[in-house]
């Protein structure tokens, strides 16, 4: 069978691209922290996982609020489901920017195959008010630094939390 000089182009074109291209939200170490939320040295939020597993707050905040936010439709544990794709996936391609924006804002792809449609959370508080946590929290399973399921131990909740928590759910 001869060879397809689009495969080809193609293959080269995966091989060459920058890694930056391939993970969007980049080196997913901690470099900085305010109060407790980790960021990565491009300043988006990002997880701290201990040896032992201990997780920070913001991760394990993160799974608790995906849970009761967004679990119905990307089903658990990011895993994605018949109404909606996996986030784990989605993430290995979306900015911490571009996942803030779909949230925020929604996303609609409908066509003669699919009729995808991502409702706008933008005045969601109980979705905004926790948004950090909830990238970050997708963002440690999509890198395969988080398993499945709650996680067993956490960091204690940063001083002020409750009061900035309670402020933004007014």
């Amino acid at each position: 069978m001869p060879a397809r000089p689009g495969a080809a182009v193609a293959a080269c074109l995966l091989f060459l691209m920058p890694p930056a291209l391939a993970d969007p939200s980049g080196d997913p170490a901690a470099v900085s922290s305010d109060n407790g939320e980790y960021s990565d040295k491009q300043g988006n939020p990002t997880y701290k996982i201990d040896k032992d597993g201990t997780v920070d707050w913001y991760t394990a905040i993160g799974y608790i609020r995906y849970t009761a936010n967004c679990m119905q439709c990307h089903g658990p544990d990011g895993l994605g489901s018949s109404f909606a794709p996996a986030l784990t996936d989605a993430l290995q391609g979306l900015s911490y920017s571009q996942f803030l924006d779909t949230v925020t804002n929604g996303k609609k792809n409908v066509s003669v195959s699919q009729d995808l449609v991502m409702p706008a959370f933008g005045t969601n508080p109980n979705v905004m008010c926790f948004i950090d946590a909830i990238f970050i929290y997708l963002r440690a399973r999509s890198d395969g630094a988080l398993g499945r399921g709650q996680p067993a131990n956490s960091a204690p909740r940063p001083k002020g939390y409750s009061a900035t928590e309670d402020a933004c759910l007014g």
